[in-house]
């Protein structure tokens, strides 16, 4: 694999381009239906100084009955241009966890055209951490602004393209979720769903590729972790996990290795998982 532009920028790096005036900063916390927690009141209350929050279950395809799927480029830039955030601005995600949702805004500003946009490595903990400087409450409103979306469908499988890929395996599949899930032997936090993973993935849970500060893993490690569980570098690989958010961990992390032609599965299990007349597996 080649080395790549890097899509994460460090604590240090963003400190001093704060009030960079082309710099758009943004909270992409999410958290999942059964925690209990309400990310913007979480955002209200402690966030990186001028940061904007982002609702992953807002901006999205409402109409679809399956959780936060993409939206279309014309509400994704509605939206955008109401957040004052517009074309040929730098972009910085990050998330409460360290690296969970944040990876999940950042493929989908790649999905609709942009490239300027980096993932804060370790996230809102090590920022914390570090002692850097936070603040409450909403920023200024932001002046709305143009934003145009051209959406790269070389990032992005549905269903159809995920029942092709399990019978002539011209492709990886990795499953973001946990053993337990992967394997069948944990029950899944949606209901209606099946046990087990799509027939032919490999599973490597996304916290693999994370530190223990929630940071990403060296080129180095990256390289050996996907080799062992056979990623071809020169194989397109599609990313899954429970409902599209954990897979683009895994995403950004071939992303940083130099994997080309990495892709995210938007239904993931939560769609697969629903459909009796699609292939699983149990076990590992």
């Amino acid at each position: 694999m080649s080395t790549p532009k890097t899509w994460l920028i460090e604590a240090d790096e963003l400190e001093r381009e704060l009030d960079a005036p082309d710099f758009v900063i943004i909270d992409a916390t999410w958290y999942m239906s059964g925690e209990d927690k309400d990310a913007r009141a979480d955002y209200l209350a402690e966030h990186i100084p001028g940061a904007i929050f982002f609702d992953i279950n807002e901006i999205a395809d409402n109409a679809s009955a399956l959780p936060h799927m993409l939206p279309s480029p014309e509400k994704f830039s509605s939206r955008m241009q109401a957040m004052g955030i517009g074309d040929g601005q730098r972009i910085v995600v990050y998330d409460r966890a360290g690296m969970f949702s944040a990876p999940r805004v950042w493929w989908m500003f790649r999905v609709m055209g942009v490239e300027d946009v980096s993932v804060l490595n370790g996230g809102l903990p090590k920022w914390r951490a570090e002692g850097r400087p936070l603040m409450t409450a909403e920023p200024s409103q932001r002046t709305t602004r143009h934003f145009t979306a051209r959406r790269n469908h070389d990032l992005v499988r549905d269903v159809d393209d995920l029942k092709a890929l399990v019978n002539d395996k011209s492709a990886v599949i990795v499953d973001a979720r946990s053993p337990e899930r992967f394997a069948g032997s944990a029950p899944e936090p949606r209901e209606g769903l099946r046990a087990g993973h799509i027939s032919g993935a490999h599973n490597i849970p996304f916290g693999k590729v994370l530190n223990a500060d929630g940071t990403l893993r060296s080129t180095a490690e990256l390289n050996t972790l996907f080799e062992a569980v056979g990623v071809d570098p020169h194989k397109p690989v599609v990313a899954s996990c429970g409902s599209g958010i954990t897979a683009c961990v895994l995403a950004l992390a071939l992303s940083e290795i130099g994997h080309r032609r990495t892709s995210v599965y938007d239904g993931s299990w939560a769609e697969w998982g629903a459909d009796d007349s699609l292939p699983i597996e149990t076990g590992n």
